[in-house]
């Protein structure tokens, strides 16, 4: 059972490992949803997650035996780190089960901690396969990421945290995966105030726990494909399947360039990286249907490696349309692409990158094709900008950005 005194002891014993992560105000998101949003930062524990609570608070649950035979487990990155982390503390052997999707720098962080990485499967499902076969060919002590009760007591801690420092707290947003952390944090919540309303927020090409509820017991999903990767997961933990029912108030989905946007609004307003499943519950934020609460958005992790940042930067200013490219045809004459970046430059507009197409038409002294990739302030300066080349006569056609 998961037990208010338990939840208490887990909370002193994560103490040790776990770095003080207080609650941060957001002007900015508050203002977006006419709420009183607050930032939870697990992504500024040592391990970069979240996880480490779970992990460390189990261990601390096993036996010498179970200790000694050495651990296992599987993950897509997080829990990984946070048992390698935690068996290194306890001096103890570590094996970690990881997809092959898994971003390299969560690799690399969770051999940095001594343990030794498996990579097998493309989600998390298959990882945890080859994990549970070589725990029984091995004879590891198996910990798994979510469907474990002592594992999501540990979680939990979150809730006590949160509580403490923000007794009025109205709604709390927590990422689901497989739910041992929604586990954890709704359990909790209600045991200290029943009026809390605790939200799950899934991505949507992922949404394993939100079926389940839906079919009134575990299902599985035919397939889990988000960019959210520590939340690809098909199947939820059975273990904790019941507590979600009892203490979850609900669930909402984010689809994935909703992620893009947040990591850049994040970046832009709070100065913090956060990977994009931590990220589903502020992006999640505008489907609240209520307004003037105070609410707590828990930002789960923060690892993701420097190509999906990249990444994520340059798709979240297309899709703020900050960044954009433009086609507009011109005579093959002397000085006629001067014109154009005259124009440009006078409705302040900045310019990326220039593709020169002489064989668009067979009459290049008719038409020659000029693209155009430009950074703007926003939709508005977008529009300003293509208005101050219409006027001047150009034709303006819109293109996907290839950058």
């Amino acid at each position: 059972m998961m037990t208010l005194e338990k939840f208490e002891e887990a909370t002193e014993v994560v103490k040790k490992v776990t770095l003080k992560t207080k609650l941060v105000y957001s002007e900015y998101f508050s203002r977006q949803c006419e709420n009183k949003v607050y930032l939870k930062p697990e992504n500024l524990q040592y391990t970069g997650a979240y996880k480490v609570r779970g992990a460390y608070y189990k261990i601390s649950t096993l036996s010498e035996e179970e200790r000694e035979k050495g651990l296992i487990t599987a993950s897509a990155g997080n829990h990984a780190q946070g048992v390698a982390y935690a068996a290194k503390l306890y001096g103890v052997k570590a094996t970690i089960v990881m997809p092959t999707t898994t971003p390299l720098m969560k690799v690399n962080r969770t051999k940095s901690y001594g343990a030794e990485v498996v990579l097998h499967g493309d989600v998390y499902d298959e990882a945890c396969a080859k994990a549970y076969e070589l725990a029984e060919k091995n004879g590891y002590t198996f910990i798994h990421p979510f469907d474990d009760l002592d594992v999501a007591t540990g979680q939990g801690t979150i809730a006590m945290e949160i509580i403490k420092e923000l007794p009025t707290v109205d709604y709390i947003l927590v990422p689901v995966g497989g739910g041992g952390l929604a586990t954890g944090v709704s359990t909790l919540a209600k045991y200290l105030n029943p009026n809390i309303k605790v939200i799950g927020v899934e991505p949507s090409g992922a949404s394993c726990m939100q079926a389940s509820l839906n079919a009134g017991t575990v299902v599985t999903l035919e397939s889990a494909s988000t960019i959210a990767d520590g939340t690809a997961v098909k199947t939820p933990g059975t273990k904790i399947f019941p507590y979600i029912q009892k203490n979850l108030d609900g669930i909402l989905s984010v689809p994935d360039e909703e992620l893009i946007v947040a990591f850049l609004d994040m970046v832009e307003n709070h100065k913090m990286v956060v990977e994009n499943s931590g990220l589903l519950t502020v992006a999640a934020l505008k489907q609240l249907e209520c307004k003037n609460k105070k609410v707590v958005s828990i930002l789960s992790g923060g690892n993701m490696d420097i190509i999906t940042m990249s990444s994520m930067l340059q798709h979240g200013l297309i899709e703020r349309e900050r960044i954009f490219t433009l086609s507009v045809l011109l005579p093959d004459k002397p000085g006629e692409l001067v014109k154009v970046a005259n124009v440009i430059a006078k409705e302040q507009g900045n310019v990326v990158k220039l593709e020169h197409n002489q064989f668009v038409s067979i009459n290049r002294n008719a038409a020659v094709e000029l693209k155009i990739t430009l950074e703007a302030f926003g939709h508005e300066h977008k529009v300003q900008i293509i208005k101050g080349l219409e006027k001047k006569g150009y034709k303006v056609k819109l293109e996907h950005p290839n950058l």
